[in-house]
């Protein structure tokens, strides 16, 4: 197997209801459904989501003829599975981001929100993305900010040791980064992105302004200074628009089978078996159980 950096595995964990649904966390997911909006494609083809968790945000997602629903954690994929449905709308696949199994250039659009700060090598991620995609495709990326307010102040008044001017993601937590905003758009800019769009969200991210102005109307006000990311971005989360150069000229395969590569010697030509996906050319076999196609470890 590759070597490839640590996961962050919620694997068996109640992420979904204990951090979002009773966590107070509701102008958070109203203030990222701002942001969505307005930078979501109206329609398109084939999106991927990348770590979808237990498909929070997928319902956003609708214009899109088919969604690949993926994160590391199958427990999460089951319970995006409870909340969307099995049908030909949804793809659902565990898979390591930093070994993402799907033929180049395929994508005409992909998200991912709420986690790049578990990337240790965030670089070797985003490349994994956007090998992907299409020309012109749209890459929407949430960060967490290490420039934001609440960090400048305490790095200031000396109670925080690392700087948050400098470009290096720092680890405040283990596998948990906050990244300089100038950094994802030089990372973004080398591998051919260019920025369409920028938008600073979770301005009033304050537990006092939580519990007394309600989730719906602190999310509107939040939307009213989201454009402002255009000119400085200091709040704890950083929406970014990217788009690749060029126009689609991709057909987009109708069979599931044919949208993976083997992520071990990274072959096309998969086959589907009853409850495994095997590649001829290296001989690895992958699970698929409960209409989740796994592609973190072949099978013994």
């Amino acid at each position: 197997m590759t070597n490839t950096p640590p996961v962050c595995n919620y694997e068996g964990s109640d992420y979904q209801q204990s951090f979002w649904e009773q966590g107070g966390r509701a102008y958070e997911d109203q203030a990222e459904a701002i942001a969505l909006k307005r930078m979501l494609p109206k329609s398109g083809k084939l999106m991927l989501e990348l770590g979808a968790g237990a498909g929070r945000n997928t319902p956003r997602y609708a214009g899109f003829e088919r969604i690949v629903v993926l994160d590391y954690s199958t427990t999460q994929l089951a319970q995006a599975q409870d909340r969307l449905g099995r049908n030909d709308k949804y793809i659902y696949v565990a898979a390591d981001v930093y070994r993402l199994p799907f033929q180049n250039g395929l994508f005409d659009a992909a998200t991912m929100i709420r986690v790049l700060h578990h990337m240790a090598d965030a670089p070797k991620a985003l490349a994994q993305i956007q090998a992907t995609l299409q020309p012109g495709a749209t890459f929407i990326l949430e960060f967490a900010n290490k420039l934001n307010l609440k960090a400048i102040l305490r790095y200031w008044l000396g109670k925080q040791s690392w700087s948050p001017f400098t470009l290096e993601p720092v680890e405040f937590v283990k596998l948990n980064f906050d990244f300089h905003p100038q950094a994802i758009r030089t990372w973004l800019g080398t591998l051919g992105f260019s920025i369409e769009k920028i938008l600073t969200v979770s301005h009033f991210r304050l537990g006092l302004l939580k519990r007394l102005i309600p989730a719906k109307l602190l999310a509107a006000v939040d939307g009213l200074f989201q454009p402002t990311g255009a000119f400085f971005q200091v709040t704890p989360s950083v929406f970014v628009k990217a788009v690749l150069p060029g126009a689609s000229n991709a057909d987009i395969p109708m069979k599931v089978i044919e949208l993976f590569k083997c992520p071990e010697c990274n072959s096309g030509n998969l086959q589907e078996k009853a409850d495994y996906v095997a590649c001829p050319s290296c001989g690895a076999k992958w699970s698929v159980q409960d209409g989740i196609y796994d592609f973190r470890e072949k099978m013994k």
